[in-house]
């Protein structure tokens, strides 16, 4: 789960021209990556300027309720899984009619085809998917991304999320001609360095202060590679005993007897902490010494951002856009190679208090320079606006590095070279 970002409305500020009424086409508002970003974009944004619409080729999903408290309106064609019908391509024609929006944005492959029905606007692709091998996707999924690739030439403009997706997908013939790549964005407000949390984190954990801490985001799925990243703990714990490697994500709970037995089977079971789905993902995320991306493929992986946003030196694997995103703030290893992941993590661990700090702000700044939610939801505003064919000047959402109030507060954080942990989680309360 991700928090509910804070970049600031503009909902208070005059528009500063025309209004463009912008209609979403998703395939569902589930809490997947898609869904998250398009909520945060109706969050951060400027609700008069851009009026908002929301369709749903399925149900209302659990973001319906944010979008619809960000000022939007959400529709629903409840359809299974979220496939175009002819009946249901009626019915959206239907409703876009009624909401007369002056540009339509689709996201997601199912969603770009319903908007080829004959809607009579402008209207724009979002493709977040990374295609490694296209004999791996499912026939169905298969026969949707040629046909949208037959049909790209048809859009005013194609977004990509990740500069590897662009590349993979003008391979397979999508049209070159007015796409681009606009990123996800991160509320560095909300994900920020934080020494209460690094503190109460481990005393919740019943673990000493100065524990050192490795810690991934991400859902339990073969596409993370998880068990690649338990090997590497493996080989981390024989140079740094003291650290606890703690998974956050759905199917990473207390009750899950077989990734336990895993972890056991490698003599990690007291090193391995299960957190589950979390809700203070900002927060377990600033308790972090070193996080760690094991993925074996990835687009544009947003756990990687907000651990840099806190501050957090972060070891990747070479996926999507991972190391681009990173910047050199951290340590960047070829996938499926555990012995170069657990080298590059026990490098982070073993860096004194000066440099992995200096190291955090090297990532928090590059992400604040680059990537912040305010610079992303104005990226696309201005696409909407050239859409339909009206001025847009950029407001001045995110702030800049020499005004990052949060930098200053990383130098207050205990790290495993100024504080001696015992080797036993047991020893203090």
């Amino acid at each position: 789960m991700e928090a509910t970002q804070s970049c600031p409305s503009q909902t208070d500020v005059a528009p500063a021209g025309p209004p463009v009424k912008v209609c979403h086409i998703i395939t569902g508002l589930g809490t997947g990556g898609a869904e998250t970003m398009l909520t945060k974009l109706i969050e951060g944004g400027d609700r008069r300027r851009f009026p908002t619409t929301v369709v749903s080729l399925m149900g209302r999903g659990t973001m319906a309720e944010r979008v619809e408290a960000a000022g939007a309106s959400v529709e629903t064609l409840n359809l299974s899984r979220g496939r175009p019908t002819p009946a249901a391509l009626f019915r959206l024609r239907r409703l876009v009619a009624r909401h007369n929006p002056d540009v339509i944005h689709a996201w997601m492959y199912h969603a770009n085809l319903g908007v080829m029905a004959g809607l009579g606007r402008p209207f724009a692709w979002n493709v977040r998917h990374c295609i490694y091998d296209l004999g791996e996707e499912s026939r169905g999924t298969r026969a949707v991304i040629r046909l949208g690739a037959l049909l790209s030439p048809q859009a005013d403009a194609i977004v990509y999320n990740s500069r590897l997706s662009r590349t993979q997908h003008r391979a397979l013939g999508y049209s070159a001609r007015r796409d681009e790549v606009i990123p996800n964005g991160f509320d560095t407000r909300t994900f920020r360095p934080c020494p209460e949390a690094y503190r109460e984190v481990r005393r919740e954990l019943g673990l000493p202060t100065a524990t050192p801490l490795v810690g991934m985001v991400g859902r339990l799925h073969p596409i993370k590679d998880h068990p690649n990243l338990l090997g590497a703990m493996r080989r981390v714990a024989a140079e740094h005993p003291q650290a606890r490697l703690v998974l956050v994500g759905r199917g990473l709970s207390a009750d899950n007897a077989e990734f336990l037995g895993q972890a056991r089977a490698l003599g990690l079971e007291e090193r391995v902490i299960l957190l589950g789905e979390r809700r203070d993902i900002p927060r377990i995320t600033a308790a972090f010494d070193v996080a760690v991306l094991s993925s074996r493929s990835e687009g544009f992986p947003n756990v990687v951002g907000e651990a840099m946003a806190c501050g957090v030196p972060v070891a990747v694997t070479d996926v999507g856009d991972a190391a681009w995103l990173l910047g050199g703030a951290g340590r960047v290893v070829a996938p499926r190679d555990e012995m170069q992941l657990a080298r590059a993590m026990s490098e982070l661990l073993a860096m004194d208090e000066g440099a992995r700090r200096a190291l955090g702000q090297k990532g928090r700044r590059r992400v604040v320079e680059h990537f912040s939610l305010g610079a992303i939801v104005a990226r696309y505003h201005a696409l909407y606006a050239r859409m339909a064919g009206v001025p847009f000047e950029a407001p001045a959402y995110a702030p800049s590095v020499a005004q990052d109030s949060h930098e200053g507060e990383m130098g207050a954080l205990p790290t495993p070279q100024t504080q001696r942990a015992p080797e036993s989680a047991d020893a203090e309360s």
